[in-house]
Formats: structure tokens, sequence, C-alpha cells
């Protein structure tokens, strides 16, 4: 058969010059015809797995979440316009050519996480600007190649069914399935894919898909295909390598993350919000969210007396208590040491922290069983929507939220959300929130307290020492002066009464700094907060 310029996108059947039909036919969809259009719905769900997988990955290791997915997003439809440009130039062999396209997608598009958590891992300064260009490179390369894919798959249709389509119909059909792998994808992705599969093995699968796709055009085009052979062993080694990569993704994951935090790892899972990692060295254990540092059992004492008990023993005799984040239960377990609460509800968005730290037995001994007590109700949602929707009031509201690192979590520290505090806590109530390092971000933890004051909170601002964070700030908010107390539960190992009023002393270097309140509108604390840690790490 004759693949040249004329010929690859001619009708079948149809006699040279021939006018195209005006109207399709009426006949019934043709099983190719069927096949066609499913292979764009899973295109496109590949397609976008791919995209979100580098969003989601790129989130993980570098912070900033709506940084991370804008980029990522406007780099990747900006190389699927540049692969539909391209398209215009490949005008021998068109089957050829798409069965390679998506042999390419599958590979490169399918091992991506898998390439991205092991450079992650072993390039210096991981992340830095060596890091970042493979990301970029990546997403620019495969984006190129999906944009490839639908113009051809066009042209095929077009090829094959002329009579029946006009162009209108073609692309409406072609948009529609294209559409609708999207839709599929976008709500299986956080809910389904991530959550069972991992990252790793989500992009594996899919370009495990993208290979079928190869595999069904290898079949259906078997007649014109020249080469066939070598098309047949490239679709063999291409699923043959992702397969291996799959049956080896837990071997790939271990060795990365052995590398990535230097120590033993006890626990490693992925929720639909985070990547939770347990690790274990003779120093102690710690905790990493998406590989965020978030406490170590040498030391987490003293973040944990320091969060709660200058607001609940300044209360006296707090009955009710809220805890908003904290879902490790170790702020709960600092609670529970006043016999007169009698009732503690801790607000936590990711369900896998609270189940692992009420059932995995070394990280229940790390909060004494907190999250087991009879006193103890627990509640799996996001603290701003809790918030909206109950009205409960609270003699003590503990905030233990992580870092504003990304308007998601920057909107918990906002004007809104401490309007919304404020309604919950009682009248001789406290709040306090942790509030990073005065020390590290002078500016955003002075922001944070400027805030809470917009609202019409009284504060009181203060800071410890916990040596694997540094200096760590808190701020009291409430409705009346803080007064300090004359007494502290037994058995604490870090504060003390008379040790309490060099917590509320700021040296030259923390002392308050002009800034403005940080608003749901522009969220100029997310900002500060990556200006001031990003010089950390420069």
């Amino acid at each position: 058969m004759v693949e040249g310029p004329a010929a690859a996108d001619a009708p079948v059947g149809s006699q040279p010059g021939a006018p195209p039909s005006a109207e399709p036919a009426p006949a019934g969809v043709a099983p190719a015809e069927l096949l066609l259009l499913a292979s764009v719905f899973v295109i496109a769900a590949c397609g976008l797995v791919y995209e979100l997988a580098a969003g989601a990955l790129a989130s993980y290791l570098l912070g900033d979440s709506v940084l991370q997915f804008s980029t990522i997003i406007g780099a990747y439809l900006f190389a699927m316009g540049l692969g539909s440009w391209l398209s215009r130039f490949i005008e021998r062999q068109l089957v050829a050519q798409f069965l390679r396209i998506e042999l390419l997608v599958g590979l490169i598009g399918g091992l991506l996480p898998a390439s991205l958590f092991v450079a992650h891992s072993v390039l210096p300064g991981s992340a830095g600007a060596a890091f970042r260009v493979l990301l970029y490179g990546l997403v620019g390369l495969v984006g190129t190649l999906v944009g490839l894919e639908i113009p051809l798959v066009m042209r095929l249709l077009k090829r094959q069914f002329s009579a029946r389509y006009g162009l209108k119909d073609l692309v409406s059909q072609v948009l529609t399935f294209d559409y609708l792998g999207a839709l599929v994808v976008a709500v299986a992705f956080p809910l389904l894919l991530v959550p069972q599969l991992g990252l790793i093995r989500t992009g594996l699968v899919f370009g495990l898909l993208n290979a079928a796709v190869a595999v069904w055009a290898l079949w259906m085009f078997r007649h014109e295909l020249r080469a066939w052979g070598a098309h047949a062993l490239a679709c063999v080694a291409v699923a043959a390598v992702l397969i291996g990569a799959m049956l080896g993704a837990d071997r790939l994951t271990t060795w990365a993350e052995d590398r990535f935090y230097g120590e033993s790892i006890l626990l490693r899972e992925t929720s639909a919000y985070q990547r939770v990692v347990v690790t274990r060295s003779a120093a102690g254990v710690r905790l990493f969210l998406n590989g965020n540092l978030q406490f170590h059992s040498r030391d987490e004492y003293r973040y944990h007396e320091a969060l709660v008990h200058p607001a609940m023993a300044a209360h006296g005799a707090p009955k009710r208590v809220l805890v908003l984040g904290g879902g490790d239960g170790m702020a709960v377990r600092e609670v529970l040491k006043y016999p007169s609460v009698e009732q503690v509800t801790l607000v936590e968005l990711d369900p896998q922290m609270t189940r692992l730290f009420s059932e995995q037995p070394l990280l229940t001994a790390l909060n004494a069983g907190a999250l087991k007590s009879p006193k103890v109700r627990w509640v799996n949602a996001d603290a701003f929507g809790w918030l909206e929707s109950h009205d409960q009031v609270f003699d003590v509201i503990v905030v233990d939220f992580p870092d504003p690192t990304s308007f998601a979590l920057g909107k918990l520290y906002t004007t809104t959300f401490y309007s919304l505090l404020d309604q919950h806590l009682s009248a001789g109530g406290y709040a306090v929130v942790q509030t990073t390092s005065p020390l590290i971000a002078r500016k955003s933890y002075w922001t944070v307290a400027t805030t809470l004051e917009a609202v019409g909170l009284t504060v009181t601002p203060y800071h410890a020492h916990v040596p694997s964070f540094g200096e760590w700030g808190f701020v009291l908010a409430s409705r009346r002066p803080w007064r300090a107390p004359q007494v502290l539960p037994e058995g604490l190992r870090f504060l003390t009464v008379s040790g309490l009023p060099a917590l509320f002393d700021f040296p030259p270097d923390m002392s308050r700094v002009p800034a403005e309140p940080n608003r749901l509108s522009d969220q100029g604390l997310v900002h500060t907060f990556e200006a001031e840690w990003g010089r950390v790490h420069q």
C-alpha cells in the first residue's frame, strides 16, 4: 500500500478529487469507529494523569501547590499546543507515526512519576535547578507528544469514515470523548487512583493504557503497516519495561525514600492529601508529611507542651476543648492532662492520620493512646468548613495547622478564618495558634499576630526553643488579657511556672515588625512565608 502525502489522509475507497460528503451517513457506529473514539477517551485520560501526577509531585517535593500546579499546567498546555502545531508536518505513514507516538507517551509519561521521585532523591540540591530542569523538561516532552495524538486520531477518523463525518461532526465527536476522559480521571485521580495505587503505580498503569492503544492500532491497521514485526517488538518492549517497573515499584519507592530520609522507614503511606512517612533511628521517631518534618520524638514534648499549656492552665478549668489539625494526637495528649476536661473535639482533614495514630502501636505509644480516650471525638473534615457548619463554643481552641506554604493552607491564617474561630470561643476562653519561627520568618510570625488582632482579639505572642525546628513561635488570642498560670500539670518535661515568663520575652532579632493582616482575598502571608524560608534554603 502507498503511504505518500496524497494517500495519508485520503478516505478509504474514495476517488481522488471527489468532494467530501456534505452530511454524515445515517448508519450506526462501526466497531472500528467506536474503537477509535474509545482511544480518544483513553488518550485524554492518560494525558491528564501525567499532568496531574507532575503537578502533585512538584507540590509534594517543592511545596506551594498553587505555584507548582499553575506552572506545570501552563507548561503542559503550551507543550500540547506545540505538539498540535507540529502534527501538521506529519504527512507520511500516519498510522506508523501514531503508533510510535503512543509508545513514547506511554513509556515517558508512565515512568514520569518514578523518574522524578528518584531524581529528587539523588540529585544534589533536590529542590534546586537540576531537578526543576528535569521536571519541566519531562513535562514539556510529554505534553508535546500528547498534543500530537488528538490531531492524528482526527485524521485517522476522517480518513477511515469520511462518508460519515463532516468537519463539525468529527470535531464534536472527538472533543466529546476527549473531555469525558478528562472528567473521569479528574474525579478518580484524588479519590481512587492516588490513595489506592500511589503516584508511581498510577503513572505506570496509564502508561500501559497508552501502550494498549498502540497495540490496538497495530492490530487494526496491520494490513497497511510496513515493518509490522518491528512495531510489534516495540510494543512488547515498552509493555515489558512498564510491567517490570510496576513489579519493582515498591522496591524503587523504598530505595528512593531511604536515600532521601537517611533513616530506617517504619511506615509509608499515600493518602488523598499527602505522603505520610514515619522513620526511626537511634535518636528517635520522626514524622514527615510530603517530605516536611512534623515532629521528632526526642523533642516533640517541648513543642506540644508550649503549644497547649499556656492556654489550658491560664483558663483554670477548661471543659470543652477544640483541636484543629494535630491528627497525630500529641496536642490531645497534653489537653487530657487536665481533669476538668469533659470533651475534646479533634478536627483533622486526613483520615489516614487519625487512623495511623489511633491504631499503629508505635505511634499510639507516642501520644499515650490519646485518640482512644472516651473523652475524645475526632472528625475528618476541613477545619474551615467545619467551623462554618457548627455552632459549638469551646473554652480552649488549639490550632495546630502546618505552616502556610500554599494558599490552601494560607486560608487557615486569614481574618476570615480567625473570625470563625472567635465565634466558637467562649467569653473567657483562649485560642492558641502555632505560628512558624519568629527568628527565621519574622514578618510571617507577626503577620499572624496582626491578623488575629484585626478581628478584635487580644494577642499574647510567645516562643520556645525546639531543637528539631529551632526557635518556634505561638500566639495566644482571647477577649481578655492573658494571665500567667500559677500552676501547671504534674509530670511536664519542659515547662515550669517559673520558666514561663521567659517564653514571652522577645529579643531584638525577634521583636515585632510592621505587618498587614492576611486576608482571604490576597493571602500575602503565603508569599512572605515563602520568601523568608526560601532565603534559608538558598
